[in-house]
């Protein structure tokens, strides 16, 4: 059975009272099991994790290469300064979404630029928690077509 990575960086953990206005009302713990629902009707098994630490955020993109076929990345905050998180997708080769609740387009202009981006498959962003459902639908439709 295929498995994937949801991973979560800064202040995700504070969803659902963080600035609902922006985020929603939706907590990590119901994400986490909309994510893992959401891998169950397409066959595969949803790991989550999520940290406000940069370096174990590294570490856990490190530990997926062998582990996990993928990851759904939202990165939070880390999006916008990371560059070890960058490296660490780069150096692990592990096909990775980057996914944001916002439209991080829409938002202050420092948000416009990401160093995930250019290491990442593909970005989702702007649809709430759905990110989530749309970053794993886009995540498997890449791993079908990979050799």
């Amino acid at each position: 059975m295929t498995s994937i990575l949801v991973l979560n960086g800064p202040n995700l953990n504070l969803l659902g009272t963080r600035q609902p206005e922006i985020y929603g009302h939706t907590t990590l713990a119901d994400v986490e099991e909309m994510c893992v629902a959401h891998g169950k009707t397409h066959g595969i098994d949803v790991t989550c994790a999520q940290s406000n630490h940069e370096g174990a955020l590294v570490t856990h993109i490190h530990e997926a290469r062998g582990k996990h076929a993928g990851i759904v990345l939202n990165a939070g905050a880390y999006t916008h300064t990371s560059i070890a998180l960058m490296d660490a997708i780069k150096g692990t080769e592990m096909p990775t979404v980057e996914m944001h609740l916002s439209n991080v387009h829409a938002r202050e202009s420092f948000r416009h630029t990401s160093f995930i981006a250019p290491v990442a498959i593909g970005v989702i962003a702007g649809f709430g928690v759905n990110s989530y459902k749309l970053a794993i639908d886009a995540l498997l439709g890449f791993l079908e077509t990979r050799p």
